[in-house]
């Protein structure tokens, strides 16, 4: 869990109910500075945090055996990659569906994440685009049309920023 009230990314640890084991001070350090910039070299984790390479090295090989950390991405500026439009999508599906309905969601290039949630809507989808005529068909031929949606509600989205945090 993310503790977004100290200026760092300050991973909470020891929190009673959780079902997976807390991550200790320096492994949560590890993580730390791999979600600022994940090419760093060894060494300099090493460095920054205060441990051996060979320590280092080990410790990040076990968070990614046990999937704390599940790789290492390319951060995306999206218009400039041609994907100028963005949008949450709300749906309504019939219950007995939502394996289905995520599966397929899953499957179409231009969803990038899929939530299932509680409260007016089952699923939040977030998608990009090149445009508007492009965001159109997609909820108009691939979203709204899959079997067992109900309702879809589409807000665009005019701004994104990153938490200084990240």
């Amino acid at each position: 869990m993310i503790d977004q009230t100290s200026g760092g990314s300050g991973l909470r640890r020891g929190r009673a109910g959780r079902t997976a084991p807390a991550l200790d001070d320096i492994d949560a350090r590890i993580v730390d500075e791999l979600v600022r910039d994940g090419r760093m070299s060894i060494r300099t984790l090493a460095e920054r945090v205060n441990i051996s390479r060979s320590n280092a090295h080990s410790r990040v090989d076990r968070l990614l055996d046990s999937g704390v950390i599940t790789g290492f991405h390319a951060r995306v500026e999206p218009t400039r990659a041609g994907l100028g439009t963005a949008a949450l999508i709300g749906l309504s599906i019939e219950q007995d569906t939502w394996r289905e309905v995520t599966r397929r969601l899953a499957e179409i290039d231009s969803v990038e994440h899929v939530a299932l949630v509680a409260g007016e809507f089952d699923i939040v989808v977030r998608v990009r685009t090149e445009d508007n005529v492009s965001l159109r068909n997609l909820v108009f031929d691939h979203i709204q049309s899959l079997p067992g949606v109900r309702t879809c509600h589409t807000w665009l989205i005019f701004h994104e920023f990153e938490p200084e945090h990240r």
